[in-house]
């Protein structure tokens, strides 16, 4: 199963030069069964990443542009009167796939923001009072411009929880974008690309997330992260429930990548960015700036080993 990941990542990299840490980040949001959220300015390369994804994973792909006026039943489908059978019938829309590409998500109202929130939490979607599940394994790819951009609607607290990473791809380092310079005429396509992974590959690896072992004072320093994220006036307020486990699942999936069967804290520390910048905003930042120093200052004020 470690050649199987090892290739997905060196897959991926043919067409996201020198970003092989965002790489494995985002394949470990997916191993754990997270929706990922992709943050940068434009051109930086989060629609290729979100693709390449879907490519080295087998997985069903629809891509949905969120636009101004996108209406929640352009996103999750529509019933129509049937004239023919003479009666009603369901048109399901682009949700109804493995893997979803809501690009530029903040570019639409929040109301169509909204739809996609049930079917992140519970895998299903509810349309003229019928629940309908969606396919499984099901993940949401979205990409969002920098909320200091025209044209953007920042995206609610509780939408952001329901996503457990967010990642910024940043520019590449000279290397790289020496590389992918030259490389402009030759460059791999998306069908190049082979598939790494498959369905059944995917449960083997739920399967290993959930024999990894934290123990007692591993978890004792990720409560520690989390109480400090609550008490005093730093943070306007303090990690979820729901973001603790996001963090201790996203640091089992980070050992389990490792071929480890237990967590480290050097584990926690590398998913900890990820995981918690977009959940939390300082007291003290009145523009609700979700910041990637807030994980910093984690780090930096709460030890690994109780006193």
């Amino acid at each position: 199963m470690q050649n199987k990941i090892e290739n997905a990542v060196k897959e991926v990299g043919k067409m996201v030069f020198g970003k092989e840490k965002q790489i494995r980040l985002a394949l470990c949001c997916l191993f754990a069964g997270g929706h990922l959220l992709l943050e940068d300015k434009p051109g930086m390369g989060k629609t290729t990443l979100s693709q390449a994804l879907a490519r080295v994973m087998g997985l069903e792909f629809s891509r949905i542009q969120f636009t101004s006026d996108l209406l929640p039943a352009d996103i999750l489908g529509v019933t129509i009167y049937d004239q023919n059978q003479a009666k009603f019938s369901f048109h399901p829309g682009p949700v109804f796939s493995n893997l979803i590409l809501a690009d530029e998500i903040n570019r639409t109202t929040p109301k169509t923001q909204s739809a996609l929130l049930e079917a992140m939490e519970e895998g299903q979607v509810s349309v003229d009072g019928e629940t309908r599940k969606l396919p499984q394994p099901f993940f949401v790819i979205a990409t969002q411009n920098p909320t200091s951009f025209a044209g953007t609607y920042p995206l609610p607290e509780s939408q952001l929880d329901r996503f457990l990473m967010r990642l910024k791809i940043g520019y590449p380092d000279p290397e790289a974008e020496r590389e992918l310079l030259q490389s402009t005429e030759h460059r791999v396509s998306l069908d190049e690309l082979k598939q790494c992974l498959t369905s059944d590959d995917m449960k083997v690896l739920h399967e290993k997330i959930g024999n990894v072992h934290a123990t007692d004072s591993l978890l004792d320093y990720v409560q520690r992260l989390i109480a400090y994220t609550r008490q005093g006036d730093k943070f306007s307020f303090g990690l979820s429930p729901r973001g603790a486990i996001s963090l201790i699942r996203s640091a089992k999936t980070w050992a389990m990548m490792d071929d480890r069967s237990h967590v480290l804290p050097e584990d926690v520390q590398m998913v900890l960015p990820a995981v918690t910048d977009h959940r939390l905003r300082a007291v003290s930042d009145s523009s609700g700036r979700h910041g990637e120093e807030h994980s910093q200052r984690l780090l930096s004020e709460v030890d690994i080993v109780s006193d």
